[in-house]
């Protein structure tokens, strides 16, 4: 399995999210109190440690999944992917930078998973595209079985290329 295909979305994501991240790491150091979250309170650090414990989870979980089964040439439809078609990039976008910058006393960690989340909405359909090429009905029965499709929705391009495949299947 080639390397491009095992990356998937997430070097475009991450090249999307980089200068904001060393942009946001520079003004940090730079004005650490225009970051700051106060301190953080003691509600906060158990918020965070709460959501990083599954957020570090699932993650792993996650890499663990694609590193064993596409270059196996399988479609990842368990675990974490029962959820949402791209738990590695919800989820460090969602459960894993936020609270990591809190528990650094910064918001900056935020910041950059609204960027990556972002970048995973921008950069998943051409990816989900590729996914559909590959599996074909697979990956259409596998995007409707999915729990929380609209934390992540496809582009109406892909749902269109899944549907012309549909109809003109014999």
């Amino acid at each position: 399995m080639k390397l491009k295909i095992l990356v998937g979305s997430g070097k475009k994501i991450g090249l999307l999210a980089l200068p904001f991240l060393v942009i946001g790491l520079i003004l940090n150091i730079m004005m650490p109190s225009l970051f700051s979250v106060g301190g953080p309170s003691i509600i906060l650090k158990a918020a965070s440690i709460i959501s990083l414990i599954p957020g570090v989870i699932i993650w792993i979980w996650s890499v663990v999944l694609i590193l064993t089964k596409i270059p196996r040439k399988a479609l990842i439809t368990t675990g974490p992917y029962t959820l949402v078609k791209h738990p590695l990039y919800t989820n460090m976008a969602l459960l894993v930078l936020p609270w990591i910058g809190f528990l650094f006393n910064t918001w900056l960690g935020l910041l950059i998973g609204i960027i990556v989340y972002i970048g995973s909405r921008i950069f998943s359909p051409e990816e989900e595209e590729i996914l559909s090429r590959i599996f074909g009905a697979a990956w259409d029965e596998y995007c409707n079985k999915v729990k929380i499709p609209w934390l992540e929705r496809g582009s109406k391009k892909s749902k269109r290329i899944g549907y012309r495949r549909s109809i003109n299947r014999p």
